[in-house]
């Protein structure tokens, strides 16, 4: 079956479809692709991975045509990050 796999770091985004055997689980195809090589610094133990947008497990089926995408974590508290002010623009008039 085909699926899909995302990730994207600081630097680069890589999108990469694939054939995985039926039955293959969402750790199962992110190995299949070689990201883990190309990337060594994901962590599936501490990294969310999801289907099409959606949190999924690692142990999870995955289906011909899904997305797997494998999630940075967040560098950045949002609750402590000053909010840009998207209107302004640098104009102070």
């Amino acid at each position: 079956m085909n699926v899909g796999i995302a990730y994207a770091d600081k630097f680069k985004q890589t999108w990469l479809k694939l054939e995985v055997p039926d039955g293959s689980t969402v750790q199962e195809a992110i190995e299949h692709s070689g990201l883990l090589r190309q990337f060594p610094d994901i962590d599936l133990d501490n990294q969310a991975v999801g289907i099409f947008g959606k949190l999924t497990k690692l142990d999870a089926k995955v289906s011909d045509g899904d997305r797997v995408e494998i999630y940075r974590p967040i560098t950045a508290d949002p609750e402590t990050v000053e909010r840009r002010d998207r209107d302004n623009d640098g104009d102070d008039e």
